[in-house]
């Protein structure tokens, strides 16, 4: 069921995606060769704690930590660890975080010390891709215009978007309806209405769109092994461009 948000539950989300965007801005500042994914992840868990959150991913369907990091050829869901970044490694970052029972949620992809060229761009386009879909992200407007505006802006510039995972509706549940694809026809899908709130996520490959699922269960990578790169921000819908609450 899609929810439409009151003015207290918009204010919790807006609490909470305050702390998801001063968590990311903390974690970039981190990011260093020999740095572990673990340590990212203890810190970010101590920050959202003392800044008055609760992480939303922590035992989210028997997830194992407060953040997901993602490196290089993973696209989403990987799990903090002993692995050390390195330098020229590309590293996403997925955070969520619960203030009153309402959720919030970001990604952004970083570089770990100099990265290459296209690692740079894909970065830049996946970021960039995400602010052309919400300018189709207003009152009146379809979900697949969100998805078809992602989609046509990556592929114009030679990448591909991920098409087994999609954005989504956020609120008192992390996950709710409707799905947001990165990929689709203009003019198809739900009707967006004011105070809809939306996580719109880009994902985007440097290779082919196919993913696969690792051993461990939760780690996607990409089927070629080449890059991928995710920049996301929850928004809530108005009926002129979209609020984003996790910048």
């Amino acid at each position: 069921m899609i929810t439409i948000k009151s003015e207290a539950e918009l204010d919790s989300m807006r609490a909470a995606g305050r702390i998801v965007a001063m968590v990311l801005k903390e974690l970039e500042k981190l990011i260093r060769p020999g740095i572990t994914t673990k340590e990212l992840d203890e810190f970010a868990e101590e920050y959202i704690i003392k800044n008055g959150g609760i992480p939303s991913f922590k035992g989210l369907y028997g997830y194992p930590a407060s953040i997901c990091t993602s490196v290089n050829d993973e696209v989403v869901h990987g799990i903090p660890g002993m692995r050390r970044l390195e330098d020229g490694d590309i590293i996403s970052i997925d955070v969520g975080v619960c203030v009153d029972g309402l959720h919030a949620d970001a990604a952004r992809t970083f570089a770990v010390g100099k990265i290459s060229e296209t690692a740079r761009f894909l970065i830049k386009v996946t970021e960039e891709s995400f602010f052309e879909g919400i300018k189709n992200a207003v009152a009146g407007k379809r979900i697949g215009d969100i998805s078809n505006s992602i989609q046509t802006y990556v592929e114009s510039r030679g990448f591909s978007v991920v098409r087994d995972l999609v954005g989504h509706g956020i609120g008192r549940k992390f996950h709710e309806s409707p799905q947001v694809p990165n990929f689709g026809k203009a003019g198809v899908g739900i009707r967006l209405i004011k105070n809809m709130t939306l996580a719109v996520e880009p994902m985007v490959n440097e290779g082919s769109y196919k993913v696969y699922t690792d051993k461990d269960g939760w780690t996607v990578k990409t089927i070629d092994g080449r890059l991928s790169a995710h920049y996301e921000n929850t928004i809530i819908i108005t009926e002129s461009l979209p609020e984003i609450i996790t910048l």
